[in-house]
């Protein structure tokens, strides 16, 4: 399968996918890694890599533009699933609907409870007890799309946000691969129609 990925920061997840096919565990190929940040993390771990990328960047530019300016620098690459992986931009309904493909996004928190940003320190100020992370495909409501995967975090009582996020990303680096994996081998299939 081939992969294109989207990213804004360091990309972890990204990270933790790449070294999934390095190790032979996902049959998979990442296409290209676009960014909006032309000195993201992801954007350099890709080229220490030998990964192409693409950086569009946004400044200045009404969102139509700059969405517009991204599909004409992949309208001749070849893929077959869109990997967002910490890409910090809430993507229109147009752009979906023209990249004609699946899109793949992880959020750190138990979905449908708390969408948006910091979903980690929302999480923590509510009081929860158990959190985690959400696997879903992408549609025009943020965070709204079907639901592929979730792993449950316990909160525990010495928790802070910094460290539950970081068991909660602990726990997003797995369930993002293996929801790639189980997509590749059938036993998760993507309807577009329902997205």
């Amino acid at each position: 399968m081939r992969l294109l990925v989207f990213g804004s920061g360091i990309g972890s997840n990204f990270q933790a996918i790449h070294r999934s096919i390095l190790k032979n565990e996902l049959d998979a190929e990442v296409v290209a890694v676009i960014s909006d940040v032309h000195d993201a993390a992801i954007i350099e771990y890709a080229k220490n890599n030998d990964i192409d990328t693409i950086v569009v960047d946004n400044s200045g530019k009404e969102r139509h533009e700059y969405e517009r300016l991204i599909i004409d620098n992949i309208h001749d690459l070849n893929y077959d699933l869109v990997i967002l992986a910490g890409y910090m931009r809430i993507l229109s309904s147009e752009f979906i609907r023209s990249l004609k493909m699946p899109i793949l996004n992880i959020h750190p928190s138990i979905l449908p409870s708390f969408p948006g940003l910091n979903a980690q320190k929302q999480a923590f100020e509510y009081g929860v007890k158990i959190t985690g992370c959400t696997v879903h495909l992408v549609n025009e409501i943020v965070d709204g799309g079907k639901i592929l995967a979730q792993r449950c975090v316990e909160v525990k009582n010495n928790d802070t946000v910094d460290s539950l996020s970081a068991r909660i990303l602990e726990q997003e680096h797995i369930i993002y691969t293996k929801t790639i994996r189980e997509i590749i081998q059938g036993k998760i299939t993507l309807n577009m129609q329902k997205i």
